[in-house]
């Protein structure tokens, strides 16, 4: 079951970016609330306590007992703003909720267990899909949804048709992959880049040996560009050739 946690807020009376700015100084998270076809309420949250309520917890799919200015409200989150460069929560939206009328939602799925492609074959798992869309009563939110993958092999996967959720419907499409085990690729990449760099090397080699032998007898090798060419290997006077 989903977690519940409560906050209290308060109503905000100005709206906009100047008041949004004057709410943060005071250590004061804009807020709002809607649902059910009331209008949208501008609220204010002590940031402190809406970091501690949020610490260790799925926020999407717990549930909040909301107070505000003493009259309580069940709501989810729907939306969590954080400021670009530091992990400060700048803006929240809440979705009031009744008991008796389904919501729809998104709740993480766990992966329990090391696959047997893993232990036995260096395989790695390779999670693809880590959130579900899920149409259920308030009362029976799931915090997450657990999903064994101890049985696969290389090239197995897991789809959404695989998960198991009490009293809810799954609303994601069936086909969708959550989690498979994929080989081991880096070992097979780097043994033929090796070999390629043997290949390369190879003829560097060859040209070196050659840049350093001579024509054909009594003929000097050819001279590096910008230098003069050695002097071919006199006869000795006075002797005939035989």
């Amino acid at each position: 079951m989903a977690q519940t946690v409560s906050l209290s807020a308060t109503a905000r009376a100005k709206t906009g970016k100047g008041a949004a700015r004057q709410a943060r100084f005071q250590k004061q998270v804009p807020a709002v609330i809607y649902g059910h076809g009331r209008p949208t309420q501008p609220l204010m949250v002590d940031a402190l306590a809406l970091e501690k309520a949020l610490t260790g917890i799925e926020p999407e799919s717990t549930l909040i007992d909301l107070t505000v200015d003493g009259k309580k409200a069940r709501a989810l989150i729907r939306e969590i703003q954080r400021h670009p460069l530091r992990p400060d929560i700048i803006h929240v939206d809440f979705y009031e909720i009744k008991a008796d009328e389904k919501v729809t939602l998104k709740v993480p799925v766990h992966l329990v267990g090391t696959p047997d492609g893993v232990r036995n074959a260096g395989g790695v798992l390779d999670q693809v899909t880590r959130e579900v869309e899920i149409e259920v009563l308030p009362e029976h939110i799931p915090d997450r949804v657990e999903l064994d993958v101890s049985a696969l092999k290389i090239g197995d996967s897991l789809h959404t048709r695989d998960l198991t959720i009490a009293n809810a419907v799954i609303l994601t499409g069936a086909d969708l992959t959550i989690a498979t085990v994929v080989p081991p690729r880096a070992e097979e990449v780097a043994a033929p880049a090796a070999e390629t760099a043997t290949e390369v090397a190879e003829p560097e080699l060859i040209r070196k040996v050659r840049e350093g032998e001579e024509g054909e007898e009594g003929e000097a090798a050819p001279a590096p560009e910008g230098k003069a060419a050695p002097k071919a290997e006199e006869k000795p006077k006075g002797k005939k050739e035989e």
